[in-house]
Protein backbone atom coordinates (compact mmCIF):
# COMPACT_ATOMS: atom_id res chain seq x y z
CA UNK A 1 0.00 0.00 0.00
CA UNK A 2 1.58 3.11 -1.08
CA UNK A 3 1.82 5.97 1.65
CA UNK A 4 3.18 9.15 2.30
CA UNK A 5 6.92 9.98 2.00
CA UNK A 6 8.15 11.70 5.12
CA UNK A 7 12.47 12.02 4.72
CA UNK A 8 12.06 15.09 7.30
CA UNK A 9 10.37 12.95 9.67
CA UNK A 10 12.78 9.78 9.27
CA UNK A 11 16.12 12.12 9.46
CA UNK A 12 14.82 13.61 12.81
CA UNK A 13 14.38 9.85 13.98
CA UNK A 14 17.86 8.98 12.96
CA UNK A 15 20.03 11.66 14.12
CA UNK A 16 17.87 11.14 17.69
CA UNK A 17 18.62 7.50 17.78
CA UNK A 18 21.61 7.15 16.44
CA UNK A 19 23.33 10.57 18.92
CA UNK A 20 24.77 12.04 15.88
CA UNK A 21 26.60 15.14 16.26
CA UNK A 22 29.07 17.65 13.93
CA UNK A 23 31.91 19.05 14.38
CA UNK A 24 31.37 22.71 14.74
CA UNK A 25 35.23 23.90 14.82
CA UNK A 26 35.37 22.70 11.22
CA UNK A 27 34.61 25.80 8.60
CA UNK A 28 31.45 24.84 6.14
CA UNK A 29 33.46 26.26 2.97
CA UNK A 30 32.44 23.33 0.26
CA UNK A 31 28.74 24.32 0.92
CA UNK A 32 29.13 27.69 1.35
CA UNK A 33 31.25 27.76 -2.11
CA UNK A 34 28.51 25.44 -3.87
CA UNK A 35 25.76 27.81 -2.46
CA UNK A 36 27.72 30.41 -3.69
CA UNK A 37 27.97 28.85 -7.57
CA UNK A 38 24.02 28.61 -7.37
CA UNK A 39 24.06 32.49 -6.49
CA UNK A 40 26.33 33.39 -9.37
CA UNK A 41 23.47 31.94 -11.67
CA UNK A 42 21.18 34.08 -10.65
CA UNK A 43 20.93 36.79 -13.57
CA UNK A 44 21.92 40.30 -12.54
CA UNK A 45 19.12 42.98 -13.36
CA UNK A 46 21.82 46.17 -12.94
CA UNK A 47 23.43 48.08 -15.35
CA UNK A 48 26.70 46.87 -16.44
CA UNK A 49 29.62 49.26 -15.37
CA UNK A 50 26.96 51.13 -12.60
CA UNK A 51 27.58 48.27 -9.54
CA UNK A 52 29.84 48.53 -6.74
CA UNK A 53 28.49 45.08 -5.30
CA UNK A 54 28.51 42.11 -6.52
CA UNK A 55 24.87 40.11 -6.20
CA UNK A 56 26.33 37.11 -5.29
CA UNK A 57 27.78 39.30 -2.15
CA UNK A 58 24.43 40.98 -1.40
CA UNK A 59 22.02 38.02 -1.49
CA UNK A 60 24.77 35.53 1.04
CA UNK A 61 25.48 38.60 3.10
CA UNK A 62 21.38 38.40 3.50
CA UNK A 63 20.83 34.90 3.74
CA UNK A 64 22.95 34.82 6.29
CA UNK A 65 21.71 37.75 7.90
CA UNK A 66 18.10 36.33 8.04
CA UNK A 67 19.68 33.25 9.23
CA UNK A 68 21.05 35.12 12.05
CA UNK A 69 17.44 36.90 12.66
CA UNK A 70 17.30 39.57 10.52
CA UNK A 71 14.14 40.56 9.43
CA UNK A 72 14.54 44.26 8.12
CA UNK A 73 16.85 45.71 5.56
CA UNK A 74 18.68 47.98 7.81
CA UNK A 75 19.31 44.76 10.12
CA UNK A 76 21.19 43.34 7.29
CA UNK A 77 23.15 45.88 6.08
CA UNK A 78 24.30 46.35 10.41
CA UNK A 79 24.55 42.22 9.85
CA UNK A 80 26.98 42.60 7.47
CA UNK A 81 28.85 45.43 9.19
CA UNK A 82 29.58 43.59 12.49
CA UNK A 83 30.03 40.52 10.66
CA UNK A 84 32.68 41.75 8.01
CA UNK A 85 36.10 40.44 8.98
CA UNK A 86 34.38 36.86 8.99
CA UNK A 87 32.53 37.57 5.72
CA UNK A 88 35.56 38.41 4.21
CA UNK A 89 37.05 34.58 4.81
CA UNK A 90 34.75 33.68 1.65
CA UNK A 91 33.91 37.26 0.08
CA UNK A 92 35.82 39.68 -1.50
CA UNK A 93 34.13 42.79 -0.58
CA UNK A 94 36.31 45.06 -2.32
CA UNK A 95 33.80 47.57 -1.94
CA UNK A 96 32.74 46.84 1.61
CA UNK A 97 28.81 46.74 2.54
CA UNK A 98 26.15 47.68 0.88
CA UNK A 99 23.69 49.97 2.57
CA UNK A 100 20.38 49.12 3.79
CA UNK A 101 19.04 51.49 0.39
CA UNK A 102 21.23 49.20 -1.79
CA UNK A 103 20.29 45.66 -0.84
CA UNK A 104 16.20 47.16 -1.08
CA UNK A 105 16.59 48.83 -4.53
CA UNK A 106 18.56 45.24 -5.95
CA UNK A 107 16.06 42.89 -4.14
CA UNK A 108 13.17 44.84 -6.07
CA UNK A 109 15.37 44.36 -9.33
CA UNK A 110 15.76 40.52 -9.03
CA UNK A 111 13.62 38.24 -11.24
CA UNK A 112 12.16 36.38 -7.98
CA UNK A 113 11.75 32.82 -10.15
CA UNK A 114 15.43 33.47 -10.55
CA UNK A 115 16.41 33.47 -6.87
CA UNK A 116 14.00 30.60 -5.46
CA UNK A 117 15.71 28.34 -8.70
CA UNK A 118 18.94 28.85 -6.82
CA UNK A 119 17.31 28.61 -3.35
CA UNK A 120 15.33 25.29 -3.88
CA UNK A 121 17.84 23.83 -6.18
CA UNK A 122 20.73 24.25 -2.85
CA UNK A 123 17.95 22.62 -0.70
CA UNK A 124 17.22 19.81 -3.54
CA UNK A 125 20.87 18.69 -3.75
CA UNK A 126 21.61 18.98 -0.35
CA UNK A 127 18.49 16.71 0.45
CA UNK A 128 19.65 14.12 -1.85
CA UNK A 129 22.49 13.92 -0.08
CA UNK A 130 21.54 13.58 3.50
CA UNK A 131 19.01 10.95 2.00
CA UNK A 132 22.20 8.93 0.62
CA UNK A 133 23.91 9.64 3.64
CA UNK A 134 21.54 8.55 6.42
CA UNK A 135 20.14 5.39 3.49
CA UNK A 136 16.48 7.50 3.58
CA UNK A 137 14.51 5.64 0.73
CA UNK A 138 11.20 6.70 -0.65
CA UNK A 139 10.43 4.26 -3.41
CA UNK A 140 7.11 3.25 -3.92
CA UNK A 141 5.98 6.34 -1.74
CA UNK A 142 4.19 9.57 -2.90
CA UNK A 143 5.29 12.89 -2.24
CA UNK A 144 2.61 15.73 -0.11
CA UNK A 145 2.06 19.02 -1.78
CA UNK A 146 0.46 22.01 -0.40
CA UNK A 147 -1.12 24.52 -2.28
CA UNK A 148 -2.26 27.96 -0.56
CA UNK A 149 -2.13 31.75 -0.73
CA UNK A 150 -0.94 34.27 2.06
CA UNK A 151 -1.41 37.55 2.55
CA UNK A 152 0.95 40.20 3.93
CA UNK A 153 -0.49 42.34 5.84
CA UNK A 154 1.89 45.35 6.46
CA UNK A 155 2.49 46.03 2.99
CA UNK A 156 -0.97 48.09 1.82
CA UNK A 157 0.39 51.05 1.23
CA UNK A 158 1.85 53.56 -1.42
CA UNK A 159 5.44 55.23 -0.88
CA UNK A 160 4.95 58.82 0.07
CA UNK A 161 1.17 58.76 0.97
CA UNK A 162 -1.61 57.30 3.18
CA UNK A 163 -3.23 55.52 0.62
CA UNK A 164 -4.19 52.42 1.83
CA UNK A 165 -4.06 49.45 -1.31
CA UNK A 166 -4.42 45.55 -1.04
CA UNK A 167 -1.67 44.16 0.48
CA UNK A 168 0.68 41.96 -1.26
CA UNK A 169 -0.40 38.46 -1.64
CA UNK A 170 1.52 35.26 -2.38
CA UNK A 171 0.84 32.19 -4.10
CA UNK A 172 2.74 29.00 -1.86
CA UNK A 173 3.58 25.51 -3.67
CA UNK A 174 4.97 23.34 -0.36
CA UNK A 175 6.85 20.26 -0.76
CA UNK A 176 5.43 19.06 2.96
CA UNK A 177 7.34 15.82 2.51
CA UNK A 178 10.70 17.48 2.00
CA UNK A 179 9.80 20.85 3.86
CA UNK A 180 10.76 23.01 1.01
CA UNK A 181 8.53 25.77 -0.04
CA UNK A 182 9.21 24.65 -4.39
CA UNK A 183 7.25 28.16 -5.30
CA UNK A 184 6.59 31.74 -3.77
CA UNK A 185 4.76 33.83 -6.61
CA UNK A 186 3.50 37.23 -6.06
CA UNK A 187 -0.53 37.48 -7.10
CA UNK A 188 -1.11 40.45 -9.23
CA UNK A 189 -3.56 42.61 -8.13
CA UNK A 190 -6.25 42.52 -10.32
CA UNK A 191 -6.73 38.88 -9.85
CA UNK A 192 -6.54 35.64 -7.17
CA UNK A 193 -4.48 33.01 -6.62
CA UNK A 194 -6.44 30.27 -8.81
CA UNK A 195 -5.28 31.48 -12.31
CA UNK A 196 -1.53 31.89 -10.71
CA UNK A 197 -1.85 28.55 -9.31
CA UNK A 198 -3.11 26.86 -12.35
CA UNK A 199 -0.02 28.55 -14.43
CA UNK A 200 2.53 27.06 -11.70
CA UNK A 201 1.09 23.57 -11.42
CA UNK A 202 0.62 23.01 -15.07
CA UNK A 203 4.64 23.35 -14.89
CA UNK A 204 5.12 20.88 -12.29
CA UNK A 205 5.90 17.02 -12.22
CA UNK A 206 3.16 15.80 -10.26
CA UNK A 207 3.51 11.99 -10.89
CA UNK A 208 3.54 10.02 -7.21
CA UNK A 209 2.46 13.29 -5.73
CA UNK A 210 -0.76 14.03 -3.74
CA UNK A 211 -1.89 18.07 -3.99
CA UNK A 212 -3.81 19.26 -1.91
CA UNK A 213 -5.68 22.91 -1.67
CA UNK A 214 -7.86 25.03 0.10
CA UNK A 215 -11.88 25.16 -1.10
CA UNK A 216 -10.70 28.39 -3.40
CA UNK A 217 -8.77 26.23 -5.44
CA UNK A 218 -11.16 23.77 -5.88
CA UNK A 219 -11.51 24.12 -9.33
CA UNK A 220 -12.55 21.81 -12.58
CA UNK A 221 -9.73 23.39 -14.65
CA UNK A 222 -7.35 22.94 -11.20
CA UNK A 223 -7.76 19.07 -11.02
CA UNK A 224 -7.53 18.78 -15.10
CA UNK A 225 -4.02 20.07 -14.63
CA UNK A 226 -3.45 18.06 -11.89
CA UNK A 227 -4.94 14.77 -13.60
CA UNK A 228 -2.48 15.60 -16.66
CA UNK A 229 0.51 15.57 -14.76
CA UNK A 230 -0.41 12.33 -13.68
CA UNK A 231 -0.59 13.78 -9.87
CA UNK A 232 -3.89 12.91 -7.42
CA UNK A 233 -5.35 15.39 -5.10
CA UNK A 234 -7.62 15.83 -2.33
CA UNK A 235 -9.04 19.26 -1.78
CA UNK A 236 -11.95 20.78 0.40
CA UNK A 237 -15.57 21.65 -0.74
CA UNK A 238 -17.38 24.89 1.22
CA UNK A 239 -20.34 27.48 0.28
CA UNK A 240 -18.20 28.59 -3.24
CA UNK A 241 -19.11 25.81 -4.63
CA UNK A 242 -22.38 25.69 -3.20
CA UNK A 243 -24.95 23.52 -4.73
CA UNK A 244 -22.02 20.56 -4.80
CA UNK A 245 -21.06 21.38 -0.81
CA UNK A 246 -25.25 20.60 -0.16
CA UNK A 247 -25.37 17.48 -2.34
CA UNK A 248 -21.91 15.74 -0.62
CA UNK A 249 -23.13 17.03 2.91
CA UNK A 250 -26.88 15.28 2.17
CA UNK A 251 -25.13 12.30 0.73
CA UNK A 252 -22.84 11.54 4.35
CA UNK A 253 -26.10 10.85 6.52
CA UNK A 254 -25.81 9.59 9.31
CA UNK A 255 -26.90 6.49 8.35
CA UNK A 256 -24.61 6.40 5.16
CA UNK A 257 -21.49 6.71 7.40
CA UNK A 258 -22.60 4.50 9.97
CA UNK A 259 -22.85 1.88 7.15
CA UNK A 260 -19.25 2.71 5.74
CA UNK A 261 -17.66 2.70 9.24
CA UNK A 262 -19.25 -1.05 9.49
CA UNK A 263 -17.29 -2.06 6.14
CA UNK A 264 -14.13 -0.71 7.88
CA UNK A 265 -12.40 -0.62 4.70
CA UNK A 266 -13.37 2.95 4.09
CA UNK A 267 -12.73 4.31 7.33
CA UNK A 268 -10.23 5.58 9.35
CA UNK A 269 -9.69 6.58 13.61
CA UNK A 270 -7.59 8.80 15.41
CA UNK A 271 -7.63 9.77 18.84
CA UNK A 272 -5.03 12.22 20.29
CA UNK A 273 -4.60 13.99 23.62
CA UNK A 274 -3.09 17.15 24.44
CA UNK A 275 -3.28 20.20 25.89
CA UNK A 276 -6.40 19.21 28.30
CA UNK A 277 -8.41 17.76 25.37
CA UNK A 278 -8.67 14.81 23.41
CA UNK A 279 -9.20 14.96 19.90
CA UNK A 280 -11.05 12.12 17.68
CA UNK A 281 -10.88 12.44 14.18
CA UNK A 282 -13.17 10.37 11.85
CA UNK A 283 -12.57 9.80 8.36
CA UNK A 284 -15.31 8.44 5.72
CA UNK A 285 -15.13 7.76 2.08
CA UNK A 286 -17.07 6.93 -0.56
CA UNK A 287 -15.97 6.16 -4.14
CA UNK A 288 -19.45 5.67 -4.70
CA UNK A 289 -19.96 8.73 -6.36
CA UNK A 290 -22.50 7.98 -9.51
CA UNK A 291 -25.31 10.00 -8.41
CA UNK A 292 -22.60 13.34 -9.08
CA UNK A 293 -24.24 14.32 -12.16
CA UNK A 294 -21.24 16.78 -12.85
CA UNK A 295 -18.33 13.79 -12.01
CA UNK A 296 -17.60 13.86 -15.66
CA UNK A 297 -16.67 17.50 -15.56
CA UNK A 298 -14.18 16.58 -12.61
CA UNK A 299 -11.33 14.88 -14.11
CA UNK A 300 -9.85 12.24 -12.26
CA UNK A 301 -12.61 12.23 -9.60
CA UNK A 302 -13.09 9.31 -7.35
CA UNK A 303 -14.67 9.85 -4.03
CA UNK A 304 -15.87 12.26 -1.49
CA UNK A 305 -14.69 12.11 2.59
CA UNK A 306 -16.53 13.60 4.89
CA UNK A 307 -14.18 14.34 8.26
CA UNK A 308 -15.38 14.93 11.43
CA UNK A 309 -13.45 16.41 14.32
CA UNK A 310 -14.68 15.82 17.77
CA UNK A 311 -13.30 18.14 20.72
CA UNK A 312 -13.72 17.09 24.08
CA UNK A 313 -11.77 19.61 27.09
CA UNK A 314 -10.74 17.29 30.13
CA UNK A 315 -11.14 20.61 32.24
CA UNK A 316 -14.58 22.33 31.42
CA UNK A 317 -16.20 19.22 30.08
CA UNK A 318 -17.34 21.25 26.70
CA UNK A 319 -17.54 19.20 23.42
CA UNK A 320 -17.15 20.96 19.92
CA UNK A 321 -17.79 18.90 16.55
CA UNK A 322 -16.27 19.84 12.98
CA UNK A 323 -17.44 18.55 9.59
CA UNK A 324 -15.47 19.06 6.75
CA UNK A 325 -15.93 17.51 3.10
CA UNK A 326 -13.09 17.07 0.36
CA UNK A 327 -13.30 15.46 -3.07
CA UNK A 328 -10.20 13.23 -4.41
CA UNK A 329 -8.83 11.31 -6.74
CA UNK A 330 -7.15 9.09 -4.24
CA UNK A 331 -8.77 5.48 -3.12
CA UNK A 332 -7.29 4.99 -0.07
CA UNK A 333 -8.85 6.81 3.38
CA UNK A 334 -5.57 6.80 5.16
CA UNK A 335 -3.76 9.02 2.23
CA UNK A 336 -6.82 10.62 1.95
CA UNK A 337 -6.23 11.49 6.11
CA UNK A 338 -2.85 11.98 5.93
CA UNK A 339 -3.35 14.65 2.85
CA UNK A 340 -5.84 15.71 4.90
CA UNK A 341 -3.70 16.63 7.82
CA UNK A 342 -0.60 17.47 5.71
CA UNK A 343 -2.40 20.45 4.66
CA UNK A 344 -1.50 22.18 8.11
CA UNK A 345 2.07 21.88 6.46
CA UNK A 346 1.93 25.11 4.39
CA UNK A 347 -0.34 26.87 7.31
CA UNK A 348 2.40 26.08 9.93
CA UNK A 349 4.98 27.80 7.43
CA UNK A 350 2.70 30.79 7.15
CA UNK A 351 2.75 30.93 11.22
CA UNK A 352 6.59 30.06 10.92
CA UNK A 353 6.79 33.50 8.30
CA UNK A 354 4.95 36.00 10.41
CA UNK A 355 5.92 34.99 13.85
CA UNK A 356 9.40 33.88 13.52
CA UNK A 357 10.88 36.17 11.07
CA UNK A 358 8.41 39.31 11.42
CA UNK A 359 6.48 39.24 7.48
CA UNK A 360 3.68 40.65 9.31
CA UNK A 361 5.59 43.80 10.57
CA UNK A 362 7.57 43.89 6.99
CA UNK A 363 6.10 47.26 5.33
CA UNK A 364 8.05 46.69 2.12
CA UNK A 365 5.71 47.70 -0.77
CA UNK A 366 7.58 46.18 -3.67
CA UNK A 367 6.44 42.99 -4.56
CA UNK A 368 9.92 42.07 -6.22
CA UNK A 369 11.87 43.12 -2.91
CA UNK A 370 9.32 41.36 -0.47
CA UNK A 371 8.86 38.00 -2.61
CA UNK A 372 13.27 37.77 -2.72
CA UNK A 373 13.06 38.26 0.96
CA UNK A 374 10.75 35.70 1.44
CA UNK A 375 12.45 33.40 -0.45
CA UNK A 376 15.19 34.03 1.90
CA UNK A 377 12.84 33.80 5.12
CA UNK A 378 11.34 29.89 3.73
CA UNK A 379 15.18 28.49 2.61
CA UNK A 380 16.42 30.05 6.23
CA UNK A 381 13.54 28.34 8.04
CA UNK A 382 14.00 24.35 6.03
CA UNK A 383 17.49 24.64 7.25
CA UNK A 384 16.76 25.85 10.92
CA UNK A 385 14.39 22.58 10.85
CA UNK A 386 17.21 20.41 9.52
CA UNK A 387 19.83 21.84 12.11
CA UNK A 388 17.16 21.17 15.13
CA UNK A 389 17.71 17.90 15.75
CA UNK A 390 21.78 18.47 16.03
CA UNK A 391 21.61 21.38 18.10
CA UNK A 392 18.76 20.31 20.82
CA UNK A 393 15.61 20.61 19.56
CA UNK A 394 15.18 24.15 20.32
CA UNK A 395 12.47 26.57 18.60
CA UNK A 396 13.44 28.12 15.32
CA UNK A 397 12.93 31.35 17.60
CA UNK A 398 15.78 30.25 19.59
CA UNK A 399 17.95 28.39 16.87
CA UNK A 400 17.74 31.51 15.14
CA UNK A 401 19.12 33.33 18.32
CA UNK A 402 21.90 31.07 18.30
CA UNK A 403 22.46 31.93 15.11
CA UNK A 404 23.15 35.36 15.66
CA UNK A 405 24.72 34.79 19.28
CA UNK A 406 27.62 32.04 17.77
CA UNK A 407 26.87 32.28 13.84
CA UNK A 408 30.55 30.57 12.63
CA UNK A 409 30.13 27.39 15.04
CA UNK A 410 25.91 27.20 14.25
CA UNK A 411 26.45 27.35 11.00
CA UNK A 412 29.42 24.57 10.40
CA UNK A 413 27.16 22.51 12.45
CA UNK A 414 23.96 22.92 9.82
CA UNK A 415 26.38 23.23 6.41
CA UNK A 416 28.42 20.27 7.21
CA UNK A 417 25.38 18.31 7.90
CA UNK A 418 24.73 18.66 4.11
CA UNK A 419 28.87 17.59 3.20
CA UNK A 420 27.70 13.45 2.06
CA UNK A 421 31.07 12.38 3.56
CA UNK A 422 30.74 14.05 6.93
CA UNK A 423 27.16 13.15 7.76
CA UNK A 424 28.08 9.39 6.60
CA UNK A 425 31.04 9.76 8.91
CA UNK A 426 29.22 11.30 11.97
CA UNK A 427 26.27 8.48 11.46
CA UNK A 428 29.08 5.46 11.06
CA UNK A 429 30.33 6.85 13.86
CA UNK A 430 27.67 7.21 16.14
CA UNK A 431 26.75 3.56 15.39
CA UNK A 432 30.12 2.55 16.85
CA UNK A 433 29.59 4.05 20.13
Amino acid sequence: MAKICRPILEYREIIASAGITIDESKPPTKTLRRFLRLLGKVEDPRLDGMTEYPLCEILMIAFLAVLAGASAWTEISRFGMKKKKWLKKFLKLHNGIPSHDTFRRTFALIEPSQLEKATVSFLLENMAAMKRSLNISETGEKRLINVDGKEQNGTGRKYGTDEKVRNLQTLHIYDASNGICLVSRPIDKKTNEIPVAQDVLGTMQLRDAIVTFDSMNTQRDTVAIIAGQKGDYVGALKGNHETFFEEVGTYFSDRKKNAIKDKSANYYETVEKAHNQVETRRYYLTSSIGWFEDKKNWAGLRGFVCYEKKTSNLVTGKETTEIRYYITSLKDVRLCAESIRGQWNVESLHWHLDVNFGEDDNTTMDKNAFTNLSILNKLSLTLLKLAQPLMGNCSIRGLRKEFAWELEECLSVLLNAFDENTLRSAFDNAKKK
